[in-house]
């Protein structure tokens, strides 16, 4: 996937969608907030990105758990039950009569400011909860390139990297270095120079048929990172997560991706050096395991 790990194909429906805020539905061009709103001023928000595969919202429970968390992490109280949630997220895919194929981000910040100020004290509105459902297939291609960036995950006493939060300016910062030296997504250290994880995905390698990812201290609780993990250990692929340098990234059989959007991604390269021209054996077992796992939880 030459580009990105969420490059996707082009589909002219998306110019008619209509997007939800705070419950009432929108045409795309007329989707609009308040400038005081605290979202655009600060990043002072959380959110989540969620498929829509054959009719069902994947993992909606765990999409739902970050959210909340997150959220009480940030001492913001959304004002609508997870179960409200939900029905929002249904009644903006029935809106657009929309059944497979969608990625929807939703989005909530804590409110409306009276003034351009950090204190939550001066919000004035409850949270604005925006969901944007478009239709996403993700683009194919031969596998990722990644270029190690100077920019660290932080420890969680300067911001917690695990919390999901519309602040993520470290992570900007990461891609467009990234970007500079022409890779397609950035690889990213931890504190102490462990690998840590990638500046939008999670990052896995495979060595000698095991699979290996960070400690996850440093890093987002990724739903499709849980989802390959158990699908390793349910299968009979030893799973480790634990530290390790780019030594070990250098010398890997293969290694791969993965978010919600597009699932496992392989990674052909780091720094440029080539892990496999091509989704190794164990990367493309997993794939298909996760398809059948999406298809499972889309039957539920």
């Amino acid at each position: 996937m030459a580009g990105g790990t969420h490059d996707y194909l082009d589909d002219p429906r998306n110019g008619t969608i209509l997007i939800s805020i705070n419950g009432e539905m929108f045409p795309r061009e007329e989707a609009k907030v308040s400038v005081f709103d605290s979202g655009f001023i600060l990043g002072d928000g959380v959110w989540e990105g969620i498929r829509l595969h054959r009719g069902r919202l994947l993992f909606l429970d765990a999409h739902l758990d970050r959210l909340y968390e997150g959220a009480k992490a940030l001492d913001m109280d959304i004002g609508l039950s997870p179960e409200e949630m939900a029905a929002r997220l249904q009644a903006v895919l029935d809106a657009n009569a929309m059944e497979t194929d969608v990625h929807l981000r939703l989005m909530v910040t804590r409110g409306i400011k009276s003034t351009p100020y950090q204190h939550p004290k001066v919000t004035i509105t409850p949270p604005t909860v925006v969901i944007i459902p478009e239709y996403k297939l993700a683009a194919a291609g031969m596998g990722l390139r990644l270029a190690t960036v100077h920019v660290r995950r932080g420890a969680p006493d300067v911001q917690d990297p695990r919390l999901n939060s519309h602040s993520k300016l470290n992570c900007i910062l990461a891609c467009i270095q990234a970007d500079k030296a022409g890779a397609d997504e950035a690889l990213m250290l931890d504190p102490h120079g462990f690998v840590a994880t990638c500046n939008s995905t999670h990052f896995f390698i495979v060595r000698k048929d095991d699979v290996w990812t960070s400690t996850g201290r440093y890093c987002l609780a990724g739903i499709t990172r849980a989802n390959v993990l158990a699908l390793c250990r349910r299968n009979g692929i030893q799973a480790l997560e634990k530290d390790f340098s780019l030594i070990d990234v250098y010398g890997a059989d293969e290694a791969f991706a993965t978010g919600t959007f597009a699932g496992l991604i392989p990674i052909s390269e780091v720094d440029g050096r080539q892990i496999t021209a091509a989704p190794g054996p164990v990367t493309a077992r997993l794939q298909a395991l996760y398809r059948d796992m999406c298809d499972q939880e889309a039957r539920g």
